[in-house]
């Protein structure tokens, strides 16, 4: 257990030198990563601490690379939206102390985990709202930058989250493998939300990670007023215009599992 520790700490260290985090922040970092994985309650299937610092803290701090986070001196108030067991919000809380960030999730035994992190580390910064994302009314045009990971598909994350933005706000939107068909049809929901893809970044958060990526949409024009459309409707109707089929499927290791709607093949009839 000793050099397993040991092991953990190192790897914390590495990631706040990475990330240029100050002694505090990495201790916080160690002090979450031995809650997510000690905790039985935590709501993550990830239980391993090493996977823990990398599938969900170095995955997490990955964001940092980002021009709009990497300048520490932006005060931002960020949304994570399906927070879950407070991934990426509580690591970016940790990891930049001047912004709000807002933890939004509807389960509320999750939510009972969340808010005890917040303040068993202390992170007056960090708030949890219980709540479906279409339902949060109170937030809506007023998040500089909205997180998401691996919660749904693309189109559907988009439409959480574009009532959410104010004006050239920016969703961070974690990916896993690129697919052309997906990025196409989540492009056309972006037109319909009033938004633009401004890039899509490969990640390394950690070594031997593969597949990973930042997808930055930016708001461009006011959300049409008809959006959000009522809780769980995107996910039954999702926007782009494609039909769709079934499968289940996780976008990131370690990441809860979501429903993939994947566009149909030419000239197939769906029931």
């Amino acid at each position: 257990m000793g050099a397993e520790k040991d092991e953990v700490r190192a790897a914390i260290a590495s990631l706040a030198r990475r990330h240029k985090l100050d002694q505090r922040r990495e201790q916080l970092l160690v002090h979450l990563a031995g809650r997510l994985a000690a905790d039985p309650l935590a709501p993550t299937a990830v239980k391993a601490p090493k996977e823990i610092v990398d599938a969900h803290l170095a995955d997490s701090l990955s964001a940092l690379d980002l021009g709009m986070l990497s300048d520490r001196a932006q005060a931002l108030r960020i949304a994570d939206i399906g927070a879950g067991a407070g991934l990426p919000g509580l690591v970016l809380a940790i990891a930049l102390p001047d912004c709000e960030i807002l933890l939004i999730e509807s389960l509320i035994r999750k939510c009972v985990f969340i808010d005890a992190v917040i303040a068993e580390l202390d992170l007056p910064n960090a708030s949890s709202i219980c709540t479906r994302t279409e339902d949060w009314s109170g937030g809506r045009g007023r998040q500089d930058v909205v997180t998401a990971r691996a919660i749904a598909p693309q189109s559907v994350v988009l439409e959480y989250a574009a009532p959410l933005l104010d004006d050239e706000g920016r969703l961070i939107d974690w990916r896993g493998r690129r697919d052309a068909s997906d990025e196409q049809t989540a492009l056309a929901a972006a037109a319909e939300l009033g938004l633009e893809r401004e890039e899509v970044v490969k990640v390394v958060p950690f070594p031997g990670a593969h597949d990973r990526h930042l997808h930055v949409f930016r708001k461009v024009a006011a959300t049409p007023d008809r959006f959000p459309r009522r809780a769980g409707i995107a996910r039954k109707r999702p926007l782009g215009n494609a039909p769709v089929v079934h499968r289940h499927a996780t976008s990131l290791p370690g990441a809860r599992r979501v429903m993939l709607r994947l566009p149909a093949a030419p000239g197939r009839v769906l029931s």
